[in-house]
């Protein structure tokens, strides 16, 4: 098989494809040895890499176990280290072990002959009695007996200085409501009544008028009477009102 001296991996002689994007002249390998690239490979430097190229091996997922080992069963624990099953630690016994056969057994049958109820008695009776200490105290002769504790008369002023406080802050919004206001004038009372008087005589005259009318097949009557009718009774009202003495109102209204 012919096999040729030259390197079948040199560039051509006299390329201009490998020129592009660096410092070298615009032909290269022009005495056709050059064995090396003068520039970097420029896969993907114009519209990516093809898709799909970065995607992983579907048979190089992760394993199970790949990174931790299984945990032994208590089998393989007892054949392979079985002192990991020894506790650190003995819990101390809480009753006296049973004795054996080899110790020395108890004394049986054991019985005696006193009367614990005669005894108990003449030791009740025979008993002095106990004595009184002699630093009692007395609380009938204390200082504070029958006062009033520091901590309740704390307490009792507390609450009185707040009750003061909302006492004062009605008081306050009792002046500044009343900042505005001022007595109607006897004078000024009666104008008022005599002109409401008169206004609610008109009123009146005119729904008078149209009392006779008992078939309202139009809005403009429906209107007039309903108008007629509310205007009358806020006059009435307005004019009970007026009749009140020490009447008082609000002058920035």
């Amino acid at each position: 098989m012919y096999r040729s001296k030259f390197n079948p991996k040199a560039h051509p002689t006299g390329t201009t494809f490998i020129t592009a994007g660096g410092t070298n002249p615009l032909v290269n390998n022009i005495s056709g040895d050059g064995a090396a690239m003068p520039a970097g490979k420029k896969e993907g430097r114009t519209m990516g890499k093809p898709p799909g190229c970065s995607q992983n091996f579907p048979t190089s997922y992760m394993k199970k176990n790949a990174r931790t080992t299984s945990v032994e069963s208590l089998h393989q624990v007892k054949k392979s280290n079985p002192s990991l099953l020894q506790p650190t630690q003995l819990k101390p016994k809480m009753k006296a072990d049973v004795p054996k056969l080899a110790d020395q057994p108890p004394v049986m049958n054991l019985v005696t002959s006193k009367n614990f109820v005669v005894a108990n008695a003449v030791e009740t009776i025979l008993a002095a009695p106990k004595k009184v200490t002699q630093g009692a105290k007395e609380y009938l002769h204390k200082e504070d007996y029958g006062k009033v504790p520091k901590y309740l008369t704390h307490i009792k002023n507390d609450i009185q200085a707040e009750y003061d406080y909302i006492q004062q802050m009605h008081e306050q919004e009792i002046m500044e409501a009343s900042a505005g206001q001022a007595p109607l004038t006897e004078g000024d009372r009666l104008a008022l009544l005599n002109g409401l008087k008169a206004k609610w005589e008109s009123v009146n005259t005119e729904y008078q008028a149209a009392t006779h009318v008992t078939l309202l097949d139009t809005q403009g009557k429906m209107y007039r009477k309903e108008k007629n009718e509310a205007s009358l009774s806020q006059l009435e009202k307005d004019i009970e009102r007026l009749n009140k003495k020490n009447i008082v109102i609000d002058q920035f209204s």
